[in-house]
């Protein structure tokens, strides 16, 4: 017989920012767990729910008893298995034995391989009853906790205590005990908005009877909807047209969704007066502290309202909203405290304090660290002739905002803080944006510095990072890297990249080296470094949806300049798509395995007297052509049209591999002929390492 199987864990409040993440694993685990075990067939479908207080999954279609099957067991060949008289052998008898059977039991299999024995038996299906709770007990201890605890006096561990278990299938309790709980087909409701326990007496029925009589929504994404359907209501109830989704609202209505049953969405207020302090100190206030969502009008301007979530359905909800004005009251005025005290102190004064402050036990203080940062900002103004004076300025006041009570409050403020105080300084404008943007991009997407003196400290801050960090010897290792190293040379690629920048990566990185006293980093850290970014450079390339045989072929050949990487890469695209490419590429292929067997190639000038066969003559007069015409186009940057110039050289190259042995038992003439095809490959290497792309499939 099939039903609907509920599965219930009843706890006390579980962790907001995992719960999600919990529904998921837990309802995953149990449908895979239930499969296994051959109590699904293939129509079975699972719901999950997730609540504070609960994990639940509801699965359809769940057998009450396995079906009944033919167990096989693959035993000895035949060879084996009979002696010469046809008699069983040991290790017949053996196979025999371990299946509890009589050899005479046994039955005779054609394979492949010739005749083997084989054991078959009739196994009766087992009661859902005899499985359920292992196969729960197994999902939940799969699921991604790093803590668990146990409380009372039992020995039992969880993410949380756990009060009550249902395994419900159809109107049947299924007997069983899971984390220590016998299992039944109750459970709680709404903290304070239901009384007493709910019986849920068919599994069907489970998120109706819990919202009807226990004023829960079981369902996280209907709960999710509802908040965000609720917001918009008390938004435009508020004011027609203001916004509530600013910020990380997204990820703030995960985590109410987390932490109410029942969501109420409701509306308040503070005073203009607090609109003083620097929007972004309100807005991170308001949703990490509060869980609140801020409100803004079309032009994303700040308004002096609020939304928040309840978990309460009241009737006259004004005490609920004037507790909620009255908490973030408290918390306003702390932040427009800490703005007011710290615009006393001007930035430049709190650099000092910086050798107080230690960066790391081998690099020493902040305050040398950005020593190390203004010199190197500097250096690579210099390079792009951008302000190296605004540079060195903006990088020795970069750090100051670490010192203020503001960033010591909130730390996600670092940088934007900085750029308020340095307004307030009267420093300059790009000084400021500088301040702010040297931590850009702070996501793999985020933006990137959008001004020269910004981009300058930008690269100085995570080129200083990198080769600190990295040259004492604490490079990433499988997921861990804790001083985000990978994301600050995904940042220097990003920006070498996208900001088109003829710097050398090898240069900036060893300019970044002699910053260091001597002994402190790995003299090899650049080069290191620079193998380091071009591993971050390939899934750089891959989001930007170009192949993996496309970037193999530009990164094998260890770029330093990133701003060539992309029009090298476009420019292939395009090579690609000619009708000599794929031969070309072939050919290409051909020498570096040719030139591989011999060792390279001997000699790397071509002896025009030593050219005998038409054919070679031939490409040997194209190559040299064709190198007086790309190497200029290289130069500029303009791969496109110099891969395309070059796809001319097919019919030559043809001709040349049908007439031509390359390998010819005159050395003079082989070594020649080895140097005439080197030079063909080198002068693609301006652009890719053709012989890396595969064909396409037609």
């Amino acid at each position: 017989m099939k039903d609907t199987l509920l599965v219930e864990i009843l706890t006390e409040e579980l962790p907001p920012k995992a719960l999600a993440r919990l529904m998921e694993a837990f309802s995953h685990g149990l449908f895979e767990g239930l499969k296994d075990k051959n109590f699904l067939p293939p129509e079975a479908e699972f719901t999950p729910f997730a609540t504070p207080r609960r994990l639940a999954v509801l699965i359809s279609s769940v057998l009450a008893k396995q079906a009944d099957r033919v167990v096989e067991r693959k035993g000895p060949a035949l060879a084996s298995a009979l002696d010469a008289s046809g008699q069983p052998t040991p290790a017949l008898l053996g196979f025999a034995k371990s299946c509890g059977a009589d050899v005479s039991k046994l039955e005779r299999q054609a394979g492949e391989k010739g005749d083997y024995f084989v054991y078959r038996a009739k196994q009766k299906g087992e009661p859902l009853k005899n499985h359920l709770a292992a196969i729960v007990e197994a999902a939940l201890k799969k699921l991604p906790v790093s803590k668990t605890m146990r409380w009372g006096a039992g020995e039992v561990q969880f993410v949380r205590p756990v009060h009550s278990v249902i395994l419900l299938h159809g109107k049947k309790v299924v007997p069983g005990t899971v984390l220590g709980l016998k299992s039944g087909n109750k459970t709680n409701g709404h903290r304070f908005l239901s009384t007493g326990a709910i019986v849920i007496r068919n599994a069907k029925d489970y998120d109706r009877i819990l919202k009807q009589q226990g004023k829960v929504i079981a369902s996280f994404e209907a709960r999710r909807e509802l908040i965000a359907s609720a917001l918009d209501g008390a938004a435009h109830k508020a004011n027609k047209g203001v916004r509530w989704d600013l910020g990380k609202s997204a990820e703030l209505v995960d985590e109410v969704t987390s932490i109410v049953e029942y969501p109420v969405g409701l509306a308040g207020s503070f005073d203009k007066a607090f609109l003083a302090v620097p929007k972004e100190c309100l807005v991170i206030s308001m949703q990490q502290h509060q869980k609140y969502f801020p409100l803004a009008d079309a032009r994303g301007e700040l308004l002096p309202s609020f939304l928040f979530v309840s978990n309460m359905k009241a009737a006259n909800p004004k005490g609920i909203i004037h507790g909620n004005e009255r908490v973030l009251r408290a918390r306003l005025s702390d932040a427009r405290f800490f703005f007011d005290q710290d615009r006393k102190t001007r930035l430049e004064e709190r650099v000092p304090r910086l050798a107080n402050v230690v960066y790391h036990n081998k690099l020493g203080s902040q305050l040398g660290r950005v020593d190390r940062i203004q010199k190197l900002a500097g250096e690579i103004a210099r390079l792009l002739r951008a302000d190296d004076a605004a540079a060195e300025r903006a990088a020795m006041l970069a750090k100051a905002d670490l010192l203020t009570d503001m960033v010591g409050e909130f730390p996600e403020l670092q940088g934007i803080m900085g750029r308020y105080y340095a307004r307030h300084d009267g420093e300059a404008p790009v000084v400021a944006a500088a301040i702010e943007q040297h931590y850009f991009p702070k996501t793999a997407g985020g933006a990137l510095p959008d001004e020269a003196v910004a981009i300058c400290v930008a690269l100085a801050d995570k080129l200083d990072t990198l080769t600190g960090i990295f040259g004492i010897g604490f490079a990433p290792s499988g997921d861990k890297d804790p001083f985000g190293l990978r994301r600050a040379a995904l940042g220097v690629v990003r920006i070498l990249a996208e900001k088109s920048l003829a710097l050398d990566v090898l240069e900036l990185l060893t300019l970044a080296r002699g910053h260091f006293a001597a002994g402190v980093v790995a003299d090899s850290v650049a080069q290191d470094l620079h193998g380091f970014m071009l591993e971050r450079l390939k899934p750089y390339l891959r989001d930007k949806l170009f192949e993996a045989d496309e970037i193999d072929a530009v990164v094998s050949l260890n770029p330093t300049r990133f701003d060539q990487v992309l029009p090298r890469l476009k420019a292939l695209q395009a090579f690609r798509a000619l009708p000599q490419a794929e031969a070309l590429a072939a050919a290409n292929k051909r020498i570096r395995n040719i030139l591989k067997q011999a060792g390279g190639a001997p000699v790397t000038t071509v002896n025009p007297v030593l050219l005998r066969e038409p054919a070679e003559q031939q490409l040997a007069q194209e190559v040299e052509a064709l190198r007086a015409q790309v190497q200029p186009l290289f130069s500029a940057g303009n791969y496109a049209a110099a891969l395309k110039a070059l796809a001319s050289l097919r019919p030559a190259v043809d001709e040349f591999f049908d007439k031509v042995m390359v390998m010819a038992e005159d050395t003079a003439l082989r070594h020649n002929r080895l140097a005439l095809l080197a030079n063909l490959s080198n002068l693609f290497l301006g652009a890719a390492d053709i012989s890396k792309l595969q064909g396409r499939q037609t």
